[in-house]
């Protein structure tokens, strides 16, 4: 949200440079705007900030063909312990974010596959976060700040690009780390991470770190009744692995997934591997939970698909998760993540009392994050019982999707049914495209970043 009389993020920042505010940021060293990334606009709002006196850097200090993907900003004030605030989450600062749950899409838009239309709609999550975790993701911010390594890969036309905008690559020492701030509420909340193995290696993590995969490998296999997710891939088979094995084990267990209807860039390069790689990773869930797995897109009133950019995972009504992961194997080992994971101490006093049945009963943030979704996504009031039932959850969103369905097709027309819900299809990809499309997803779309013994044992 900008001040009153500010246009864009650059014209803020500059305005709370001069105000007296340090401000600093790192930003991703993209790749060209010619690739549909955002090289240019990146410079230009380091420029604009370190004219003004504030300190944007542009960090490659990634694995070839990676980035840094940590969606964050920290604000934090010397004179009081209250009042610091962080965000953390799937939403870009950048253009075709500012969305809302009419889902019309941003006036800014930026373009997708043609099919989201000249304003694709755009659903993601952003969470606030208060109290003694922000000074975890502070300290996550300070580790990259403080990190020796050159910021650009050794070429002498990156470098270049680099020196513009980073001072030479010299960075201003950061002010002394403030006290963590006070509780400010009954959730504990976990700071996540993933870096990736470099030859260069970050002296904060020298292996790599993986602990988001970790974190949800663990709350996964405590699921009993509900797996929620939404995510904008869920590529990766080893994934999938560990969702179905679940499933397999845990015969009352459901799962359902939310995700983009098409690629972003579904052209003839990029769209195979990813509709691979999709079906692939479904096919591992369905043949291993049946009808208990229901995996959705979303629409708006006018029928537009809607792009589905946010990383949640709700288990049990119990565990949540919200970052800047998503569920693939790249966000897993290879590019730079931030996620956090809340637990909260306040019980639920609505029925079911325990989803899982392993006595944790269900906890306010995670029922009120998925019936807010849901209320969202099936168009009902998040009052509405309904969505309380988890042991019916496949049931009422296979329903609202096939309703939907069939007044799309009833040729008598009708009300529309309350629901932006549809069953997902990936198109299928033609035998003559399976094989390059295959070592592209593993080579470029999906890579690992593991160190090697982690690869061999097939472990994060």
């Amino acid at each position: 949200m900008m001040e009153e009389g500010h246009s864009d993020l650059s014209t803020l920042l500059e305005c709370l440079c001069k105000r007296g505010v340090d401000v600093r940021g790192l930003l991703w060293r993209s790749h060209s705007d010619r690739m549909s990334f955002s090289k240019k606009e990146n410079l230009t709002l380091a420029e604009r900030v370190n004219g003004a006196g504030g300190e944007v850097l542009l960090d490659e200090r990634v694995r070839r063909g990676g980035s840094h993907h940590q969606k964050m900003v920290v604000i934090r004030g010397r004179e009081s312990r209250e009042g610091h605030v962080a965000l953390v989450g799937g939403i870009d600062l950048s253009h075709g974010r500012r969305d809302n749950d009419m889902h019309r899409g941003d006036p800014q838009a930026v373009k997708l596959d043609r099919r989201y239309g000249p304003r694709p709609p755009w659903h993601d999550i952003q969470l606030e976060v208060r109290g003694p975790a922000i000074a975890d993701l502070d300290f996550t911010f300070r580790e990259r700040w403080e990190d020796p390594t050159p910021l650009n890969h050794a070429s002498r036309s990156r470098a270049w690009w680099s020196r513009a905008a980073s001072r030479d690559r010299v960075a201003r020492p950061l002010p002394p780390a403030l006290p963590s701030p006070s509780n400010a509420g009954h959730h504990a909340v976990q700071v996540l991470r993933t870096y990736p193995q470099r030859k260069v290696r970050y002296p904060f993590a020298s292996q790599g770190e993986r602990s988001i995969a970790r974190g949800f490998a663990k709350a996964i296999a405590r699921a009993r009744s509900l797996i929620y997710i939404e995510d904008q891939y869920l590529w990766s088979t080893e994934i999938a692995q560990i969702l179905a094995g679940t499933l397999r084990r845990q015969r009352d267990l459901q799962l359902i997934a939310v995700l983009p209807r098409y690629p972003d860039k579904d052209s003839r390069f990029a769209g195979p591997p990813a509709r691979l790689a999709q079906t692939r990773a479904i096919a591992l869930l369905q043949a291993a939970g049946g009808h208990r797995v229901g995996i959705y897109d979303l629409e708006n009133e006018w029928g537009t698909p809607i792009y589905v950019h946010a990383k949640v995972c709700v288990i049990d009504d119990i565990w949540a998760l919200v970052g800047s992961g998503n569920l693939n194997r790249r966000s897993w080992t290879h590019d730079s993540e931030v996620s956090c994971s809340i637990l909260d101490e306040q019980l639920d006093d609505r029925v079911p009392l325990d989803p899982a049945g392993l006595g944790d009963g269900s906890r306010r943030f995670a029922r009120d994050l998925r019936i807010q979704l849901w209320a969202e996504h099936l168009k009902r009031s998040p009052s509405d019982v309904a969505l309380l039932d988890i042991q019916s959850a496949t049931d009422l969103w296979r329903s609202s999707a096939l309703n939907l369905l069939h007044w799309k097709v009833a040729v008598s027309g009708g009300q529309e049914p309350p629901s932006r819900v549809r069953a997902h299809e990936v198109e299928p990809v033609s035998p003559r495209d399976r094989r390059w499309a295959e070592l592209a997803y593993r080579l470029v779309f999906d890579p690992d970043g593991r160190p090697r013994d982690f690869r061999k044992r097939r472990d994060f």
